[in-house]
């Protein structure tokens, strides 16, 4: 089923993936609905939609709030549901497990619920994670849907009870229910904890003598970076596929974060060693060491292809901190660890 013009309901909309994937949606005619979480400094609550809210319609929800559920897709009476939210910091999720669990993990329960009882007919994108794997890797040092799945955070834990949620109401019940299991994927507009972010903000701070250091945790772990927009575009291609099914998105290749710093640091024309620190305050209880997805299937079975390497996705955001330095922009803060 094509998702043209059809009516779309997505929760955490206000995202990093909420934004890139409502574009797309718009610019296939959809109906695009979305669910953001209230806060009470509302001031950058849907900046990464501000370009689109003429075009969308949202909604105040919680997936710890089962009537806010109901309410929302009882009105929408979606199509295709693309469910986003989450509490998606993994370092985080340490300090707030039970939160981290009642969103990710109830939180996918009550819209599995609520759909099945509204639109048991609909389509569900279920943002599954690459986190669930833990440190197991198979031989050739691949993540596939067969590697066993033992995560080492409350996040992974929780999204692992998600995705087999989704399994369990795609067999048992009968629907349309699909996990994208989503290895890390960046953007200009990634939230500003997140490594990547962090990161290369803080290079660019250093550059124009903005801040003076960039303090990090483990520089040895290694991810599987790519582009949110390219990753979106995989979201689309899972829900219009003729059956449900689970697929990794992932470039297939990994960096540490030293290898990141290097990049970056070496763009800015400087020497990462002169300013980046390490502190145990960043370091995870239990570490995931390395991330590296076989994303073979969905590029065989659906045509997937990213656009986006490693390395235009980190040329894109330390462009995006330049022009924020050069525009003058006096709300941006450099922190002096």
């Amino acid at each position: 089923m094509k998702i043209n013009n059809k009516k779309v309901l997505i929760t955490g909309i206000s995202g990093q993936d909420g934004s890139y994937l409502s574009e797309h949606l718009l610019n296939k005619n959809c109906e695009v609905h979305g669910m953001i979480r209230r806060h009470s400094i509302s001031d950058n609550q849907d900046s990464r939609i501000q370009h689109l809210l003429s075009r969308i319609k949202t909604y105040y929800g919680d997936m710890t709030d089962e009537s806010s559920l109901y309410r929302i897709v009882n009105l929408v009476k979606p199509d295709f549901i693309f469910n986003l939210a989450a509490q998606s910091h993994v370092r985080i999720s340490v300090d707030v497990p039970k939160f981290t669990g009642y969103t990710n993990a109830i939180g996918v329960l009550n819209i599995l619920e609520i759909m099945r009882e509204i639109v048991p007919n609909s389509r569900l994108y279920q943002a599954s994670s690459s986190e669930m794997f833990g440190n197991s890797i198979d031989i050739d040092n691949y993540q596939r849907i067969t590697t066993p799945m033992l995560p080492v955070s409350p996040y992974g834990i929780s999204k692992l009870y998600a995705y087999h949620m989704v399994r369990h109401y795609r067999n048992g019940h009968n629907m349309f229910c699909s996990n994208g299991i989503l290895f890390n994927h960046e953007s200009p507009r990634r939230g500003e904890n997140f490594v990547t972010s962090k990161t290369i903000k803080t290079a660019v701070g250093i550059k124009y003598g903005l801040t003076d250091k960039l303090v990090l945790g483990n520089l040895d772990s290694k991810r599987d970076w790519g582009h949110s927009k390219d990753y979106t575009r995989a979201m689309i291609m899972i829900l219009e596929n003729d059956t449900p099914d689970d697929f990794i998105v992932a470039m297939g290749e990994n960096h540490s974060i030293r290898d990141m710093c290097k990049y970056v640091f070496d763009k800015l024309g400087m020497n990462y060693k002169d300013y980046v620190v390490q502190d145990e305050k960043y370091m995870r209880p239990e570490e995931l060491k390395e991330l590296k997805g076989d994303s073979s299937k969905i590029r065989t079975e659906l045509g997937w292809v990213p656009e986006y390497t490693f390395e235009t996705l980190m040329d894109e955001i330390i462009e995006y901190w330049i022009d924020k330095v050069k525009n003058g922009n006096n709300r941006l803060y450099w922190e002096k660890d």
